[in-house]
């Protein structure tokens, strides 16, 4: 099985240490290189680690997971959003996320997740 590089962006502490938890115990598959609470921190982690994927809320304050994605002329990571709204789905689909999950997270969505 092949490890998967990770790193979380989202602005609440809780829902991090919620996603690190299910990633640690779930996806052993997955290892979380890093975690940043605001866009510009994740920006600078993404381009010095190099993750394969990228677990990014949408709603930060200042900016948000979108405006992440644009600061990259190519995207060379996989993203899976985890956000509270369901409204930006077929937004995030078409800056081609894997996939988009909705908080809570739930588990067996969260594998599929990381199976794709």
């Amino acid at each position: 099985m092949n490890k998967i590089s990770t790193i979380i962006v989202d602005d609440e502490i809780n829902a991090r240490e919620n996603l690190r938890f299910l990633l640690n115990d779930f996806c052993t598959n997955v290892t979380i290189l890093a975690e940043a609470a605001n866009v510009d921190d994740a920006v600078h982690l993404i381009k010095s680690l190099k993750p394969d994927l990228v677990f990014l809320d949408i709603q930060m304050p200042q900016k948000n997971g979108f405006q992440l994605l644009k600061q990259f002329n190519e995207i060379n990571f996989q993203v899976i959003f985890v956000t509270a709204f369901d409204n930006y789905a077929i937004k995030a689909f078409q800056v081609a996320a894997v996939d988009y999950l909705l908080k809570p997270i739930d588990i067996d969505l969260l594998k599929e997740a990381v199976a794709k």
